[in-house]
């Protein structure tokens, strides 16, 4: 049976809601309502089929700065079956080889910014077509047929829509296959979680390579008939404004994200009384942040995902923020969760374990890697690589990537519990923290500190560290920095670290 109506969510509204606007692009000042964009990503996907020749399965990679040609581009590919691979625009053309040889698209659409890069690249000289993203123009612009368009194969639940490279900051990026059941069941998490309705608005800010731009909120909010502003970068002052004129209700972000809002010079004079809340993860948000954010009637919620999973999987409610700082909260309703040992033992109250997830939000694997699928999914449970605990309450925290343990004197420290701690110091901005290699321990950790309070001194940071953590847990070096390196997801990158001195 063809159970394609299920998936075409821009159809559905353009029936119940033709009138309202779904999209608006802040550059252009240009906006669709729910009819006139399903009207032109039928067209796009009929051009992707007749004119460029495409088909069920086939893959369409897109290099470029945020546009609203991704959206159209995607929801046609929603409608047809094909796939869609958006790629990192910051990428290098050599890097951009490694993924466009792994997909192997039949049509790469790049921004006529990006020239020199593709003139670089190397995949260029096999069987694809290249696409400049003007050709669109027309489509997101102009006069165009309105056209009903009816698939010629049917679309099911476990089809690919898109292919999501992760970061790759360890080695080389895999593909995480995204398909239509994920998408439909991580919208209906998020909805029963966050409370979303047809009235909610949000802009969208996050790079379109990151499943945050994506599914945190933007594929929820069109599967409900909400509205988005699409926005081409992250500007914090642009955003700020927004809220405001908009009347945002909800909105995504990282902490570092938060932070820099917040730093704004016109935070403080913002009216943000339409926000209900702020969807807040990628790491925890340290308490003077929440504070601040607090003080101004927007309430965190903290939350955890991935990728692979959903990527909304947890959600802490904003009523305790403040009690259970650092917390995830718990399991979004459609996610069950476990914590095991080493030996696939589930774990006790507040012991530390892997954190491993089963629901239909699980991804089917990652592209071309069925060795790399099979040692991650194991009889339907995803394998995180997280370490967490569950405390007495259920309350679920992350203690730390596995791969960032590392040992002092034969025990397991994980830096992210010792980060915790260290942004609770009144004097500390943000902080991170690596293992070194010690002739007596093994390893110790080394903490890198962004102040608040110049005042504050590497004495009085050990010294707050011996008030609250184990011996072996307690950093032995202290560096000032101003800046953290982060990746392009807002994440700590502890590799780039290592190489600070």
């Amino acid at each position: 049976m063809n159970d394609h109506f299920v998936y075409d969510w821009i159809e559905r509204w353009a029936q119940y809601s033709p009138h309202k606007v779904i999209f608006k692009d802040y550059q252009s000042q240009k906006s669709w309502t729910y009819s006139e964009f399903n009207k032109r990503t039928n067209a796009v996907a009929l051009f992707l089929l007749n004119d460029l020749k495409l088909k069920k399965g086939d893959r369409i990679a897109i290099y470029s700065f945020n546009r609203p040609e991704h959206v159209f581009l995607f929801f046609a590919c929603v409608k047809s079956g094909i796939i869609f691979v958006p790629l990192n625009f910051r990428l290098a053309p050599s890097e951009i080889d490694v993924l466009l040889y792994d997909s192997q698209p039949s049509v790469l659409i790049y921004e006529e910014a990006f020239q020199e890069k593709i003139n670089k690249l190397k995949f260029t000289s096999e069987a694809v077509k290249l696409v400049g993203t003007n050709l669109f123009c027309d489509f997101l612009h102009g006069k165009i047929a309105d056209k009903e368009f009816k698939e010629t194969t049917p679309i099911f639940e476990k089809d690919i829509v898109m292919i999501l490279y992760t970061s790759g900051t360890t080695g080389i990026p895999k593909g995480v296959m995204i398909n239509h059941r994920m998408l439909f069941w991580n919208s209906i998490n998020t909805e029963i979680r966050l409370n979303i309705t047809s009235e909610d608005h949000t802009q969208n800010y996050a790079p379109f390579f990151h499943t945050g731009a994506w599914n945190v909120l933007l594929t929820p909010f069109v599967h409900h008939g909400a509205s988005i502003t699409l926005l081409p970068y992250f500007d914090p002052d642009l955003i700020l404004k927004l809220f405001q004129e908009e009347k945002t209700t909800i909105f995504f972000g990282v902490p570092t994200m938060l932070q820099m809002i917040a730093e704004s010079s016109l935070f403080e004079q913002t009216d943000f009384s339409s926000v209900r809340y702020a969807v807040v993860g990628g790491a925890p948000m340290p308490v003077s942040l929440i504070n601040k954010w607090h003080d101004k009637g927007v309430f965190i919620r903290q939350g955890y995902g991935l990728t692979e999973v959903g990527p909304n999987c947890f959600s802490l409610h904003q009523d305790d923020a403040k009690r259970k700082i650092g917390s995830i909260g718990f399991p979004n309703f459609y996610i069950s969760a476990k914590i095991t040992d080493e030996n696939g033992k589930e774990c006790q109250a507040n012991a530390v374990g892997e954190l491993c997830l089963k629901s239909p939000v699980v991804t089917p694997g990652y592209w071309n890697k069925p060795e790399e699928t099979e040692k991650t999914i194991i009889d339907g449970w995803f394998h995180t690589g997280d370490m967490v605990r569950r405390d007495s309450e259920g309350y679920f925290y992350v203690v730390d990537r596995k791969k960032n343990m590392y040992i002092s004197g034969g025990e397991n420290v994980y830096p992210a519990e010792i980060e915790t701690v260290l942004r609770m110091h009144p004097g500390i901005k943000d902080s991170a923290v690596i293992g070194v290699p010690d002739e007596k321990w093994g390893e110790v950790g080394k903490a890198f500190i962004i102040l608040n309070d110049a005042q504050t001194t590497e004495k009085d940071i050990i010294q707050f560290c011996i008030e609250k953590l184990a011996k072996y847990k307690i950093p032995k070096y202290v560096q000032f920095v101003t800046e953290l390196p982060r990746n392009e997801a807002g994440k700590l990158d502890r590799k780039r670290l290592q190489e600070i001195n």
